[in-house]
C-alpha cells in the first residue's frame, strides 16, 4: 500500500494542540507560549465563532500548520462548496463527519479546487462517546464495528485520513495500512484527568498503537508552563519512535 503524503515528517509534527479558548487574545497568548513546541494548532468551534477563522488564516500565513476542526456534515452541494473555500485558506487539516456521502462530496470539492495540500479527515466516532451513547443515538452494533466501517468508507472516498480514539488505532492501522493518516484525540499523559473523554490513551501507547498525530489539549493548555508540558509530550513520543 502507498504511504500517505500527509504522514508526519518529524516528531514535532505529530503533536496537535487544540486552541480551545473563548477569545482570539487568549489564543494568541497560548500560541506564543507554545511557539516551536507543537507541530499543529487545532482551531475548534469555540474559537471559530469568536474570530477564530481569521486567526486560523493568520497562523497559516505565518507558516504554521493549522487544523480546522469544523466537523462538517450537510448536503453534498454545501459540502463541496465549503471544502473549496477552506482549500483556499492555507489549512493543513480539516474534519468532516465520516458519513460516506459527506466524505465523497468533500473529496470532489477538494479536487475541483485543485489543492492537494489539504488533508481531509473523516471523524469516525467522537472520543467522548461510548457504546451507550451510540445506542441512545439509534445505532446498533459494537462501537468498534462502526469505527472500522467509517474508516473503510474514508479510504474508498479518497480522504487523507481519519480521526479515531487511540484505542482503535491498532486495528485500523491493520485495515488501512499506511494509506491514510490516523489522528487520535483523547490523549492524556499518565496522571492527567480524562475530563469529558471516554476512550483515552497515553502518548506513548498511542504511538505504539499506530497513531500518526496526537491531539493533546488540556494537559498542555492548562499547564502552568504549556511549553514545558508540550516538550514533555514530544519527548515521550520521540522515546517510542527511537526505540522502534
Amino acid at each position: 500500500m502507498p504511504k500517505s503524503p500527509f504522514a508526519p515528517k518529524t516528531t514535532l509534527d505529530r503533536l496537535v494542540l487544540p486552541v480551545d479558548v473563548p477569545t482570539v487574545a487568549e489564543a494568541e497568548r497560548l500560541v506564543r507560549r507554545t511557539e516551536g513546541k507543537v507541530g499543529v494548532y487545532k482551531i475548534g468551534m469555540e474559537l471559530q465563532f469568536a474570530g477564530g477563522l481569521e486567526f486560523a488564516r493568520d497562523l497559516a500565513r505565518d507558516g504554521k500548520k493549522v487544523f480546522l476542526d469544523v466537523k462538517l456534515h450537510d448536503i453534498d452541494n454545501t459540502i463541496e462548496k465549503a471544502v473549496r473555500n477552506v482549500a483556499k485558506m492555507g489549512m493543513t487539516f480539516m474534519t468532516l463527519h465520516g458519513y460516506p456521502k459527506t466524505m465523497r462530496a468533500a473529496v470532489r470539492g477538494l479536487r475541483e479546487e485543485g489543492n492537494p495540500d489539504l488533508c481531509l479527515l473523516g471523524v469516525t466516532v467522537l472520543t467522548s462517546m461510548d457504546e451507550q451513547d451510540l445506542l441512545d443515538a439509534g445505532y446498533r452494533g459494537p462501537l468498534g464495528d462502526l469505527v472500522e466501517a467509517r474508516a473503510k468508507d474514508a479510504r474508498v472516498a479518497g480522504m487523507g485520513g481519519i480521526v479515531c480514539a487511540a484505542t482503535e488505532a491498532q486495528k485500523l492501522r491493520s485495515v488501512l495500512g499506511d494509506e491514510l493518516v490516523i489522528v487520535t484525540p483523547g490523549i492524556r499523559p499518565a496522571g492527567s484527568a480524562a475530563g469529558d473523554q471516554r476512550r483515552v490513551m497515553t502518548p506513548a501507547r498511542a504511538i505504539e498503537a499506530g497513531s500518526d498525530y496526537l491531539v493533546v489539549g488540556r494537559p498542555i493548555s492548562q499547564a502552568a508552563d504549556p511549553g514545558a508540558a508540550a516538550d514533555a509530550v514530544v519527548a515521550e513520543i520521540d522515546g517510542v519512535l527511537q526505540a522502534a
